[in-house]
């Protein structure tokens, strides 16, 4: 069931797209070839993301709808490291988290509970062409679950628990509400 939300904005130089944009609806082509040009556009998700403090990105959030994304690896949390997947498939699935709340790049502010497997095997080509197969736990399964979906056309407020969705300005809201409550 998808949540009727209103538009985006996207600032000037914003690289990212916002909902609703139909290029976030569409199944992504695979990727034939690994050419300069796509070494080029992992490079600039790769800094779309970190700039807007984002941990996952996929091509389509950035208007091109083909398989490829850009995710932060935490299973050294000391030294988390950003990768690229080219045409990923999730081979198994196992165990379940809901928390922590998700987000997303092009629906700015809003967060909710999403089931997701906790731990995920993933097949993919890396940048250098070559396959490679992994398994992923936690924040990391789950940031790959979601930047696949955003591959297949599916948004994360089409997973989320409608109850819990919810701008993430609210807590600070109800705080705000709060300290004026008990004259602070």
């Amino acid at each position: 069931m998808a949540i009727e939300l209103p538009p985006f904005p996207r600032a000037e130089g914003d690289p990212i797209v916002k909902y609703p944009d139909p290029v976030l609806r569409q199944v992504a082509e695979p990727v034939k070839r690994i050419t300069p040009e796509i070494r080029q556009l992992v490079s600039m998700m790769r800094r779309a993301m970190l700039d807007a403090s984002g941990i996952g990105l996929a091509a389509p959030q950035v208007g091109v709808s083909i398989r490829l994304l850009v995710y932060t690896d935490f299973s050294d949390e000391d030294h988390p490291q950003t990768h690229a997947l080219i045409n990923p498939v999730i081979l198994k699935m196992s165990g379940e988290q809901i928390e922590p709340p998700e987000g997303c790049l092009s629906l700015p502010g809003l967060l909710g509970n999403v089931r997701r497997a906790h731990t995920i095997w993933v097949k993919a080509t890396n940048l250098q062409g070559r396959t490679i197969k992994f398994r992923a736990e936690g924040l990391t399964a789950r940031v790959i679950q979601h930047e696949i979906d955003h591959l297949d056309g599916i948004l994360f407020i089409d997973r989320a628990d409608p109850a819990t969705l919810r701008w993430a300005t609210e807590k600070v809201e109800e705080k705000k509400a709060e300290a004026v409550a008990v004259g602070k």
